[in-house]
């Protein structure tokens, strides 16, 4: 979980911009939200700094429901930074400040083990799997979540800047790939993943990132929806079109509106009708989430994900 400075105005620099908001960040911790205001119940493992930003984002958990009681502070090192240009569509860069930042410094020790064991799904990034402490502490979560019972779901979350090479980055996160029961990509996470293939060629998809222990396999593409795959059936789910401000967060809301739904119901996978109807909430999710600023501002309630839908479906009627 860090800081994200988002730019005041959108489609300059970070040399440009005169001012930034800040805004809470990190994908996992926004997941976790996510899953709040939609009713869920979430818990969230991370280190933040022991400084005000650190302090702040515990509280902002706190304030969305979400369970903060895996969260340590770190006494010597700084909560993570992140200044992101937001381009004139709503996309954006990053630039990071974290030397090591206090995130990157939890230990394996410090993984609160309960939390996992009373969870249904476990979600993770491969953000965390970088540098050391943080891998082992990693890898420890995923192995308790595992011998529990939960379900292991992983959006990597790919941002290069932050890994030694490409090469390293392709390497860390296929690392953990086939332990995973539910993993999300993106677009381009799928290009680079298949080392430049056609990621909308669903035979690629298969056959290089499909793997036998796999339930759910998902494959975004922002406004055009997004594709699934299960052992069974594969297909694709439209998009909600939106007016894009800032498109932070919006992969996330579209993961803790699945997650959210396969906790209630863990066979989704293998109904596809069911299944439709779930990514079609979720796709929602992730519209509505683009058209604000910042990740958690932004990401929707329940009432508001549900009224889009029906007005939406009326207009289509009409």
């Amino acid at each position: 979980m860090l800081i994200d400075f988002v730019p005041t105005v959108s489609g300059v620099s970070l040399a440009e911009a005169v001012g930034f908001k800040k805004a809470a960040g990190g994908a996992p911790a926004n997941v976790a939200v996510q899953i709040a205001r939609l009713g869920g119940s979430a818990a969230f493992i991370g280190k933040v700094g022991q400084d005000e930003f650190g302090f702040m984002l515990a509280d902002i958990l706190n304030q969305n429901n979400v369970d903060n009681s895996g969260m340590r502070f770190d006494p010597h090192a700084r909560t993570a930074l992140a200044f992101v240009t937001l381009k004139n569509d709503g996309e954006r860069e990053f630039m990071f400040y974290r030397n090591p930042s206090a995130d990157m410094l939890l230990r394996e020790d410090e993984v609160e083990g309960n939390l996992i064991k009373e969870a249904s799904i476990f979600h993770y990034g491969s953000i965390s799997l970088i540098e050391e402490p943080c891998r082992s502490a990693h890898l420890a979560a995923m192995d308790i979540a595992k011998k529990s019972g939960c379900i292991l779901s992983y959006d990597p979350n790919l941002r290069l800047p932050l890994w030694p090479s490409a090469e390293a980055a392709r390497k860390g996160i296929m690392s953990i790939w086939n332990q995973s029961d539910i993993i999300k990509i993106n677009e381009e996470e799928t290009a680079f993943l298949t080392g430049g293939d056609d990621p909308y060629d669903d035979d690629v998809v298969v056959k290089k990132l499909f793997h036998p222990n796999l339930m759910l396999l998902l494959v975004t593409e922002g406004v055009e929806g997004c594709r699934y795959y299960t052992k069974e059936f594969k297909g694709k789910v439209a998009g909600f079109k939106a007016d894009a401000i800032d498109t932070t967060g919006a992969g996330d809301s579209f993961v803790g509106g699945i997650v959210n739904i396969l906790a209630s119901d863990p066979n989704l996978f293998k109904d596809e009708k069911l299944l439709r109807e779930a990514l079609l909430f979720a796709n929602v999710c992730g519209g509505i989430t683009v058209t604000k600023r910042g990740a958690i501002p932004a990401l929707p309630y329940k009432e508001a994900v549900l009224q889009t839908i029906s007005k939406s479906l009326n207009s289509i009627q009409h």
